[in-house]
């Protein structure tokens, strides 16, 4: 399902500066898209415009060319936070199959909760509460919530941020093998520019509020990808110049994360 934002601007009431201003953008069907910035730019605001939790003040979002109706799109959407906000009192698979009362009604799921949980390899740990799973096992079952849902585009907003290196790498790569398999539309956000250049096809960078689009760099390598390639790095080097340079500083060589 492809996205279209027309203009979209947005402020908070009572707030006089926006947060995001005029922003105009096409997003194709399946393409998997990183959005960076500084924080509080507005990156999460923007997720929440795009899963109707949020209005647009000016300006209009069109999913597949169908004006957005806000919460109504509710199974178009299917979001992904850091915390994986599992219910304690429910097993990983019920954790799984509650999302299945909230989304596509009357319809049969395109994935059930088993087949979700072993795509994620938690098969065998269905019957376990939250407590008993380590966190990067809490956002597997999280990602098996997610694929249950069956909708067309996924929200991700640094849904592996809080997680050790090489879990967050595991992660990611199973991400990869369902995006390849599924191709929803994933809109990812990161403060992480090695994270955005070995997942996206595309990085989108804004600016500090009110947020517009600095830049917008397609990633033109196979995966699955090298970080020691040399134009691995050139990309990060050049998400790094526009991401410094629309907040007015200079950027090192070591600033491996963005705050």
């Amino acid at each position: 399902m492809d996205i279209h934002l027309k203009a979209l601007t947005f402020s908070y009431p009572n707030h006089t500066q926006a947060v995001l201003r005029g922003l105009t953008l096409d997003i194709p069907s399946g393409q998997f898209v990183a959005i960076i910035g500084q924080s509080g730019c507005g990156k999460s605001t923007l997720l929440r415009l795009l899963a109707g939790l949020l209005s647009p003040t000016h300006g209009h979002i069109a999913f597949n060319g169908t004006l957005s109706t806000g919460p109504s799109q509710a199974h178009t959407v299917a979001w992904m936070a850091q915390s994986p906000a599992l219910l304690p009192w429910l097993t990983t698979y019920q954790n799984v199959a509650l999302a299945l009362k909230f989304t596509r009604t009357g319809k049969s799921p395109l994935m059930s909760p088993e087949e979700a949980l072993d795509r994620v390899g938690l098969s065998q740990y269905a019957h376990e509460y939250p407590h008993r799973l380590s966190g990067g096992m809490q956002q597997r079952v999280a990602l098996a919530r997610l694929l249950v849902q069956g909708a067309p585009i996924w929200l991700m907003d640094e849904p592996f941020s809080a997680l050790d290196e090489l879990t967050r790498e595991n992660l990611s790569d199973t991400l990869l093998d369902l995006w390849q398999w599924l191709k929803p539309t994933i809109l990812w956000v990161t403060h992480h520019i090695y994270e955005a250049v070995r997942l996206a096809d595309r990085i989108l960078v804004l600016s500090p509020r009110p947020a517009q689009i600095a830049a917008d760099l397609e990633i033109i390598l196979p995966r699955p990808r090298d970080e020691n390639h040399p134009q691995f790095s050139a990309y990060v080097n050049q998400l790094r110049k526009s991401l410094f340079s629309s907040n007015g500083q200079e950027s090192t060589s070591n600033d491996r994360f963005i705050a």
